[in-house]
């Protein structure tokens, strides 16, 4: 393989070629105008041409892929920087009436604050965010900023998969735009246009560019803002920070999609991005999610899908967009900001593609194009398996006795967990009743539910997750909505084989109606998990989902007497 050291002879001469004699370099589109940009060798462009080729590169990709229906609320992930702010550039300038293929959908930005990630104080915070608002009220969007440290309230649920709506064919995008042409044309009698650009501006003059309500203005709190910092600073590698930062931004980011009704979320990764990260997630450990995390569309959350418009784009294009244009943008020191280039895998495959792009054209362009033909398709019986808990990726499981890496951690996590005390033992209580409720330790007489709370966790998550935690010593500092959800999934997976032994019966199943009922608990179950468990079997009843279960009123009687 070609390796950057490598002497190829004589280096490229820096810049544009210079023209033949006798021949005034061109802009390759219209043959007249002066080229200010050049992409490629020989690609340059005037100012008017490439402005048209970048915007139709966008708007490609999203007719392409026909995944927007007209009128639908999309939630732009703009974090201040160049690709994500081209992106909400390139939405504003397709919003408006004078654009000739007009985006149909109701945009609406989002804002993570990571400044308490990154050891910013709050002035610090506090005047990026003034930049930011004044960017965000330029744009006229509805706009959401959230602090980092919300994680730390979000409930669990964000971790389950909601039920997903079919996907719309070509037929179905076809009458949506029919049906949204037409009533577009029935409100322009009345002068209103119907556009969502101008539906979005009278709801824009009834409550003009404030904050959401639920995100009042002002520092996070104190406590949140300490146990954040207390999190990134018990992680050992700079690798497993990033990672768990990209986590929790996107747990926070699902949450506020889905509490003010965004059925899709557009970020602004660009193909050298993506490039990037395709490396990078090869690296940890994560080539079955590739499809996932590089695709246009990410279906994984189920009611919320994530697109990313700006794939086409490279950050050279971007960079060369924002400046002719006056783009603009907020710098926001991150995580690995003058890290050396070995600190983590991130910055060093980053480093690596970059330099190769710099001597190999393209590199860049052939990552890219490799990760096009990656084809979503889970194996064989894991297609509606148990998820990973952070990354929400379908668990391609082995057995503990496969040979391969996942199987090897399989095997670490059983070796985890605490050896069971034999029945002649006596017994005696863990832990305190104040400390349980603390710990969520439920069990009573027998050996303590903090011992094999991080084999509880582990168990739950993919082979590149579980790689990341180790470098957590302690799951302690994690948000609270993490380690509830593991436990319910651990109530909810364990409870079956129990119930499985109570039923009795020459002549009957378990369970008779197919499923086991997840609002019955172990005798000693918490009265939090009960309540939690109860209202989780009610929302799947309603929404008709896979874990909505209906067992007859009686035999749930029998079975639970059984049990007792």
């Amino acid at each position: 393989m070609c390796q950057v050291g490598e002497d190829y002879g004589d280096p490229a001469p820096e810049g544009p070629p210079p023209p033949r004699p006798g021949h005034e370099l061109k802009c390759v589109k219209c043959k007249e105008g002066l080229p200010v940009v050049v992409i490629r060798a020989g690609d340059a462009f005037c100012r008017d041409c490439f402005r048209a080729f970048y915007i139709h590169k966008f708007r490609a990709v999203l007719g392409k892929n026909r995944l927007i229906f007209p009128g639908e609320k999309v939630l732009l992930a703009w974090s201040g920087g160049p690709s994500s702010s081209s992106m909400v550039w390139q939405v504003l300038e397709g919003l408006g009436r004078d654009s000739a293929k007009r985006l149909r959908f109701v945009p609406g930005v989002v804002y993570v604050d990571e400044g308490a990630a990154c050891g910013q104080s709050w002035k610090d915070r506090a005047r990026t965010l003034a930049d930011v608002k004044l960017i965000l009220q330029t744009v006229g969007f509805p706009w959401h900023t959230v602090a980092l440290e919300e994680v730390f309230a979000l409930p669990p649920s964000v971790l389950r998969c909601s039920a997903q709506e079919p996907v719309g064919t070509m037929g179905n995008y076809k009458v949506a735009v029919d049906s949204f042409l037409q009533q577009e044309h029935m409100l322009g009698a009345e002068g209103v246009g119907g556009s969502p650009n101008s539906t979005q501006g009278e709801e824009q003059l009834g409550q003009p560019c404030t904050q959401d309500p639920q995100h009042p203005a002002g520092p996070p709190p104190a406590d949140q803002t300490e146990a954040l910092s207390r999190l990134f600073d018990s992680v050992k590698t700079l690798t497993a920070k990033e990672e768990l930062l990209q986590t929790l931004r996107t747990h926070l980011i699902l949450h506020v999609a889905r509490t003010h009704g965004y059925s899709k979320v557009m970020t602004g990764d660009s193909c050298t991005r993506l490039a990037i990260k395709l490396m990078t997630s090869l690296a940890l450990g994560r080539g079955a999610f590739l499809a996932w995390d590089t695709g246009f569309s990410d279906e994984r959350h189920g009611d919320v899908v994530v697109v990313r418009p700006m794939r086409e784009h490279t950050l050279k294009e971007v960079a060369f967009y924002n400046r002719l244009f006056a783009v603009p943008s907020v710098f926001t020191p991150a995580i690995d900001t003058k890290a050396p280039e070995k600190a983590s895998i991130h910055r060093l495959m980053e480093g690596f593609l970059l330099r190769l792009q710099a001597q190999f054209p393209s590199t860049v362009s052939t990552v890219y194009r490799t990760s096009e033909k990656l084809v979503k398709a889970p194996r064989d019986g894991c297609a509606a398996g148990p998820r990973c808990l952070l990354c929400m990726c379908l668990l391609d499981v082995d057995t503990a006795d496969s040979a391969t890496a996942f199987g090897a951690q399989t095997q670490d996590c059983s070796q985890m967990r605490p050896p069971t005390p034999p029945a002649e033992a006596p017994t005696v209580p863990c832990c305190s009743t104040e400390v349980g409720r603390v710990q969520n330790c439920f069990r009573g007489t027998k050996p303590c539910g903090r011992e094999d709370s991080r084999a509880r966790v582990i168990e739950q998550l993919c082979y590149s997750c579980r790689v990341n935690m180790k470098d957590v010593p302690s799951l302690d500092p994690l948000p609270p909505y993490i380690l509830a959800e593991a436990q319910l999934r651990s109530q909810r997976y364990g409870l079956a084989p129990r119930l499985g032994e109570c039923w009795r019966g020459p002549s009957r199943r378990w369970p008779p109606w197919g499923k086991v009922p997840r609002v019955w608990l172990p005798p000693r179950a918490s009265p939090e998990i009960q309540e939690y468990l109860v209202e989780s079997s009610d929302d799947d009843v309603h929404t008709g989902g896979s874990g909505a279960w209906g067992p007859p009123e009686q035999e749930g009687k029998d079975g639970q007497a059984a049990c007792d």
